[in-house]
């Protein structure tokens, strides 16, 4: 079996190991060739590693050894690690099984398999509470149901708590589906947008999300210290930025300064907020520079647009992209159902507002209106209709792929100028620094009227080069058939730099390596206190008094006390509030008897009914908290998931309520697919959450790599069990 990367197990042309190059493996006649073609082995490393490349490929000849059969004493509690829970003991043992054959070099996370598996198991020299080594054989609970004031500061060393939950709550906003790969991992790490990920509305609307997070407010924090520079309200600071670049000018040194501005702002970090000291963004005023009252009203955090206050550090600007989202999709509707409501008559306005919008459909909408405007609707009539539709949606995967793949680029760099440990510090801005120094001695060398020459002949070479630009591209497409992956940032200057989301999982993986999981961020279900934050001296560095921004942080009395007479204003304009709410009643009843009646028709053998019991939890129904056992159901029954690591082998395993014997048993190196799915159908999502406003317990489909699937149905707490599994093994994963 051939995973595509040439080394030995590879016929190569001229010689059986090593090809027709001199000293190099690989189909190449170049030494170089070789070693740059990241499909070959050129210096054999897998022939003196037992078939595994340390940081690189799985073996390429992987040979099928037997499994034996694990027996796991069960006279003991099962390991249930909270201390203030009694565990409940099994009289008969667990037994795993023999799923099927393992291969030589198996993926587990000592072997290495990546990048991001060798950093969870290395030795950090500043460590966390979640890298301490213990002797127990099951792992440690660092807090799973506590407060966060209870949690062990820090879990990860040199990374606050509130940051690393930030991380994890994007994680899993962002992470659908994966999938284990044998091939080689761009960059060296794993977890990357697989060419064929699947489209669905939701991962769409979270790599919007995703954009406006990064991308979209970076750069409106880059464009408001432009406006302060420019506003002259910070006179010392602009006054030296104006005096080097004018001195620039006539010395006709503007490129060399941009660069080697460029140049130490990568390398030395305390430059950064010496030359741009931050401000909280909403504050500043991106068309005078100077500062304003933040939208929200109050100040309640610094890195959102808004300035709207949070819980926990990074919530509010998770919150504004939602709602940028949201907005979009609002107006999306409202343009497609031809919603004016200029043209609405005064005498219709208390009926119209207890209607329900007619936005919420929109191509039903547009219909509508056409059919009111004396159009015909409906596919005899409309012969563009689905083609239409067909053509849009049939481009929505590659525009979802794209937005994917500019977050990522910015994550990149972001993480580049600034790493989070445990990724190296130095490396990635050395890297970009080096690239800028050849370009800051071609600078300095350039005068002016060259650089229009060169200009002028790279016009004229992309207009008229064409014969030499196609044949220069089919060589480069016989030699190298996939040379646009090799000039990738993931694979050229930025290699080995993660995305947040490889990022989090190496950050899991740390945790489940010392067999002590990351907790997961903490939920509440208070709203965030309307109090502003804390402001130190540094912290506003534009020349304003201490009462203008007393006042820009506070909320205006005079809009606190409107806010608290608009409740009363509202309940009494609109009489069809009260139709409203009984509809709203009428459709929770008819929603519960609906799942009422799903236990009858499961145990007729309904297997949709069967996987719908469950999914919406009772108000106040206790969760089991983790990280070992967790609530849900298998086939309908229910149970508590377990993941069991005390065993030679970690496996995954479901026990029914009312039996001591496991129903499911899936050793976690077969896992071969993890993919979420949903507890309800999105349409009945939507009602469940309007008429109940609960939340839905929702599932996990697991894939063994013999191909069976396994549904785990109705697990409050989905998303701490998917990463504990994407996590604690040595599978090399790709995003679905």
């Amino acid at each position: 079996m051939s995973s595509g990367v040439y080394g030995p197990g590879n016929v190569l042309p001229g010689d059986a190991m090593t090809g027709p190059a001199p000293t190099s493996a690989g189909p190449h006649q170049s030494d170089f060739l070789n070693k740059l073609d990241p499909r070959v082995d050129s210096n054999l490393s897998k022939a003196s590693n037992g078939g595994v490349r340390t940081g690189g490929d799985v073996s390429i000849e992987a040979k099928a050894v037997p499994r034996p059969v694990t027996t796991v004493p069960i006279a003991q509690p099962l390991p249930v690690v909270q201390p203030s829970r009694e565990p409940q003991p099994l009289q008969e043992p667990i037994t795993v099984g023999e799923p099927g054959p393992t291969f030589a070099g198996a993926p587990t996370m000592e072997s290495e398999p990546s990048e991001s598996h060798a950093l969870a198991v290395a030795d950090h020299a500043e460590k966390g509470a979640a890298q301490e080594e213990h002797t127990e054989a099951e792992v440690r609970d660092l807090g799973w149901d506590e407060h966060p004031k209870n949690v062990p500061t820090p879990l990860v060393g040199g990374l606050p708590n509130e940051e690393l939950w930030t991380l994890v709550r994007r994680f899993n906003r962002q992470m659908y589906h994966v999938k284990a790969t044998t091939a080689a991992v761009p960059g060296g790490l794993d977890l990357n947008i697989a060419d064929e990920e699947e489209f669905s509305p939701d991962k769409l609307r979270a790599n919007v999300e995703r954009l406006y997070m990064t991308v979209i407010v970076g750069m409106a924090g880059f464009g408001k210290h432009i406006a302060r520079l420019r506003s002259w309200k910070e006179p010392r600071r602009t006054a030296a930025f104006c005096t080097a670049y004018f001195a620039a000018w006539i010395l006709n040194l503007v490129m060399p300064l941009i660069l080697s501005t460029l140049l130490v702002l990568i390398v030395y970090p305390p430059s950064r907020p010496y030359l741009f000291p931050p401000a909280p963004l909403a504050l500043v005023d991106s068309s005078t520079g100077g500062m304003k009252k933040p939208k929200a009203g109050v100040l309640g955090s610094h890195d959102s647009m808004t300035g709207a206050p949070e819980k926990h550090q990074g919530e509010a600007v998770e919150q504004e992209a939602h709602n940028f989202v949201s907005s979009f999709g609002a107006i999306a509707l409202s343009s497609a159902a031809g919603k004016h409501p200029q043209n609405e008559p005064e005498h219709d306005q208390d009926v119209n507002a207890s209607v329900p919008d007619p936005t919420s459909v929109a191509m039903t909408a547009a219909d509508s209106k056409a059919s009111t405007a004396g159009g015909t609707i409906g596919t005899s009539h409309d012969k563009t209709k689905q083609p239409m539709e067909a053509a849009m949606w049939g481009k929505t995967r590659p525009v979802m792929h794209i937005l994917a793949d500019i977050a990522d680029g910015w994550e990149r760099f972001a993480n580049a100028l600034s790493p989070t440990p445990p990724f190296p510090q130095e490396a990635p801005r050395l890297k970009l620094a080096a690239i800028l120094i050849p370009a800051l001695a071609v600078a300095l060398i350039t005068t002016p009227a060259m650089f229009i020459k060169m200009t002028h002949f790279s016009v004229g070479m992309g207009f008229f080069g064409d014969p030499v630009t196609s044949r220069a591209l089919y060589w480069l497409n016989r030699e190298f058939p996939h040379w646009q992956k090799l000039l990738e940032i993931r694979n050229t200057i930025l290699k080995g730099v993660p995305t947040n989301a490889q990022l989090t999982i190496t950050l899991l993986r740390i945790g489940e390596a010392n067999k002590a999981p990351i907790p997961p961020p903490p939920r509440s279900s208070e709203p965030p206190s309307d109090k502003p934050v804390a402001l130190h001296g540094d912290d506003v560095p534009m020349n304003v008094s201490h009462e203008e921004v007393q006042d820009a942080i506070h909320e205006d009395p005079s809009e606190t006390t409107a806010n608290e007479e608009a409740p009363e204003k509202e309940h009494k304009h609109h009489k069809g509030a009260r139709i409203v709410a009984f509809f709203k009643g009428t459709t929770k009843t008819t929603v519960e008897a609906k799942l009422g009646v799903d236990k009858v028709t499961a145990k007729a053998g309904s297997k949709h009914a069967r996987n719908r019991l469950g999914v919406l939890p009772k108000p106040g129904e206790p969760t089991l908290p983790g990280p070992v056992e967790f609530k849900g159901r298998y086939l309908g029954k229910k149970g508590n998931i377990y993941i069991i690591t005390r065993a030679s082998i970690p496996y995954l395993s479901f026990i029914k309520d009312s039996s001591s014997q496991p129903s499911v048993q899936i050793p976690v190196p077969d896992i071969m697919e993890l993919k979420k799915i949903g507890g309800l159908g999105w349409k009945t999502k939507l009602i469940v959450g309007w008429a109940t406003n609960r939340e839905v317990a929702d599932g996990l489909e697991v894939i063994s790599k013999d191909g069976s699937a396994t549904q785990l149905m109705a697990i409050p707490l989905r998303e701490e069990l998917f990463n504990r599994l994407v996590a604690m093994g040595g599978q090399k994963w790709e995003s679905w």
